[in-house]
């Protein structure tokens, strides 16, 4: 089935139920209790990778499969990939953006290989690239002094959600899960695929559903 033919099933399915999506990789990686040897799992970096949940696609692929799994046997059907913070900008605190590429690459292959041995005809199951919204703003200065001031530009933060979609769906995934208004760019680039997104504030909460 296509990118496109899967898009298509996906909205069909969701115009006729509620479609079920999967809970939090965070809080059910914090249940491993992993140090940093866990992390690492061996592999040699030159930051301390404590609390870098999205490394774990690569060095502890097991773990992010069996999360996977019983989000799978609970009955979820969209399946995100663990990629919240999977991009150049968050990854810089732990000296692993030049991993990003391989890192989102294989969180898609993890979840699509789950995916694809529990569907069925009757049970068509989605897999969805996670994006998160970075730890820099470009609406607001960090700078009170200066106001006009943005640590990263726009055309940057374009090119890191770029690099990071182009993987995972490369990967596998056939749909990208935004949280937060953390996308406000659409790279030249067009993808058939459905994209969600989220934003959640202090005093309401948006969804926006748009068609790409």
């Amino acid at each position: 089935m296509t990118r496109a033919e899967k898009a298509a099933q996906f909205r069909k399915l969701a115009a006729q139920r509620i479609l079920i999506k999967d809970g939090p990789y965070g809080t059910a990686i914090q249940n491993y209790a992993l140090d940093e040897a866990g992390y690492s799992n061996g592999r040699s970096f030159n930051h301390d990778q404590k609390g870098n949940n999205d490394i774990l696609n690569v060095t502890r692929p097991e773990i992010i499969g069996e999360i996977c799994q019983r989000y799978i046997d609970a009955g979820a059907d969209l399946l995100a990939t663990n990629t919240f913070n999977a991009n150049a900008i968050s990854q810089a605190d732990y000296g692993a953006e030049s991993m990003v590429r391989e890192i989102n690459l294989a969180a898609a292959r993890i979840i699509r290989e789950r995916v694809d041995a529990a569907a069925t005809p009757d049970r068509p199951l989605f897999v969805a690239g996670a994006l998160g919204p970075t730890n820099k703003t470009l609406s607001v200065s960090p700078d009170v002094n200066n106001p006009g001031h943005r640590d990263v530009s726009f055309d940057y933060v374009r090119d890191v959600y770029r690099e990071q979609i182009e993987a995972l769906l490369e990967g596998g995934s056939t749909s990208s899960w935004s949280r937060r208004s953390s996308i406000r760019s659409t790279p030249r680039r067009r993808w058939w695929l459905p994209m969600r997104l989220a934003r959640h504030g202090a005093r309401s909460s948006r969804s926006w559903s748009p068609v790409p």
